[in-house]
């Protein structure tokens, strides 16, 4: 019953999370956000203080029960170990099928040695080493990387089909533009954990995984443990080789030993066990951890992992397009002094501090203007680039699915007042005085109206009743007959790069956004 109810949890779990990851529209969000809320490390980041209270209650009551059910990461390497375990890939010389996993000695000094290391660059700030370690942004990579292309060609296909059966159930969805350096890390990391699964199960969550270790010592206090009846055990060795933890040791002669820092409470060694001897049962007073013990009941079992899906879904922001000019050659990203980040990520420090780099924004962003970091400092955390598309002041989309706090939630009035980065004009490149022609793009799609188009010639004067230009000899002109240039309010620029983005200018925009270290309101 444990392992049943224990999988079924896990399925809900990592589909609801990976549909996180996958869906461009805001339906998983507005019915699942607080599966992401609920994930440990962005929890710790965002200082959520029911999320947090959840997990650690739960590991107090049921021991690593996050690690096998909450965490995506976790139900990924389970699977994975099922396969290594399936009779296509596992066979002896005999032509049976064998068990593969044996007990191995806890290497604390690696587990606390990474926890450590983990805790200094998390106060450190230095987020490119220990966002590679976090469990939950490294499954998100993985699922953008991979995943999400293959969910957007399967959803616009079922749109090709039902536009011909005039039904429009499915709409087509932009496929966002992956960077090569979110494919390299997103497959190194499927690579190295899909290998340890495969051979070993879970060594990754017993050796490595930070949250795993701070969740296993707390997991030796649980009221609940997995406990043997040393009256019925007949030392048999399934449950030691049936463990993907590698945390039972069985010897003749000596009670079973588990080591509960490590167990996730699966329920694997339970289900194996052919004289039950072992049972999920509450702590005695006084009793040894191997002495029989009443076993947990199915209505306690499932209240109490009920309490993990007891959470209040997000509020969802309405679903917003990308268009715009169509790219006749593809745009050069300009090298920015100052990398632009998120409205509502406050500034580029508070960014570093909070963010896991997760992809969660990245993936969800409908624009296309998110990408991950290739700088040391803010590795895989999203930056803003315009080449794609641009920030669109309607969408709020990136506020309302942040997990870690790294980007606050925003409303949609505000973010027409948040300053991110301001505009700047390159002569050198600008169509009216490179090719002689009219054009006023980028002063025309500003939101913000920060920028304004004034005559190349000084001679054209502006009545200010009016409106109407006129030459140096006081007749009426035709504003489209003169040559005109955009002038830059940097005060009332808010930063979205609707004018870099839509500049028809190529390959190099003649007007770029440089970012702004501390957002400020105009």
């Amino acid at each position: 019953m444990l392992k049943s109810v224990r999988r079924t949890l896990a399925v809900i779990f990592c589909l609801g999370v990976t549909w996180l990851f996958v869906d461009v529209t805001d339906v998983a969000h507005e019915h699942l956000g607080w599966m992401a809320k609920l994930q440990f490390l962005p929890s710790v980041m965002s200082v959520n203080i029911i999320s947090i209270a959840i997990v650690l209650a739960l590991t107090l009551l049921l021991g690593r029960i996050y690690c096998s059910i909450i965490c995506p990461l976790g139900v990924f390497q389970d699977v994975v170990a099922w396969l290594g375990k399936s009779k296509f890939f596992r066979k002896n010389k005999r032509g049976r099928f064998a068990n593969k996993y044996t007990h191995s000695a806890p290497k604390k000094w690696l587990r606390l040695a990474v926890l450590s290391l983990f805790i200094i660059m998390l106060l450190a700030g230095f987020n490119a080493g220990m966002v590679l370690l976090a469990p939950y942004s490294a499954y998100g990579r993985m699922v953008t990387a991979f995943i999400q292309p293959i969910y957007i060609g399967i959803n616009n296909l079922l749109a090709l089909w039902s536009e011909t059966q005039d039904n429009y159930l499915f709409g087509p969805e932009e496929l966002h533009h992956t960077p090569a350096i979110l494919f390299v890390v997103a497959g190194v990391t499927a690579l190295v954990l899909g290998i340890l699964a495969f051979m070993h199960g879970r060594t990754y969550c017993n050796t490595i995984c930070p949250v795993g270790t701070v969740l296993g010592y707390l997991a030796k206090l649980s009221f609940f443990k997995m406990r043997v009846n040393e009256e019925k055990c007949i030392k048999c060795g399934l449950c030691e080789k049936n463990c993907k933890a590698a945390c039972i040791k069985v010897e003749k002669g000596n009670p079973v030993r588990i080591d509960y820092s490590r167990c996730v409470t699966c329920g694997d060694c339970q289900t194996v066990c052919s004289k039950g001897a072992l049972k999920l049962a509450p702590a005695r007073i006084g009793r040894k951890a191997s002495s029989p013990a009443s076993d947990l009941s199915r209505r306690s079992f499932l209240s109490i992992a009920g309490t993990a899906v007891a959470a209040a879904a997000l509020e969802a922001q309405e679903k917003t397009t990308d268009g715009g000019l169509a790219a006749i050659e593809e745009k050069v990203v300009p090298e920015r002094k100052t990398p632009l980040t998120p409205p509502g990520s406050l500034s580029a420090k508070n960014l570093q501090q909070h963010c896991t780099a997760c992809q969660l924004c990245i993936a969800n962003c409908p624009n296309n203007v998110l990408r991950p970091s290739r700088r040391l400092e803010s590795f895989m955390q999203p930056e803003m680039q315009y080449d794609k598309g641009y920030c669109r002041p309607e969408c709020t989309r990136c506020s309302s699915v942040c997990p870690a706090g790294a980007i606050r939630p925003i409303e949609k009035d505000d973010k027409l007042f948040i300053q991110i980065g301001h505009a700047v004009w390159v002569k050198e490149n600008c169509i009216p005085l490179t090719d002689g022609k009219t054009c006023g793009n980028c002063a025309k799609h500003c939101p913000a109206g920060a920028i304004q188009m004034v005559p190349v010639d000084k001679s054209y004067k502006q009545d200010p009743d009016s409106g109407q230009w006129m030459d140096a000899s006081g007749n009426r002109v035709n504003e489209r007959d003169i040559l005109m240039i955009p002038v830059v309010n940097a005060e009332e620029c808010i930063g979205c790069g609707a004018c870099e983005n839509l500049c028809p200018a190529r390959p190099f925009s003649a007007i770029y956004v440089e970012g702004h270290e501390i957002h400020k309101e105009v």
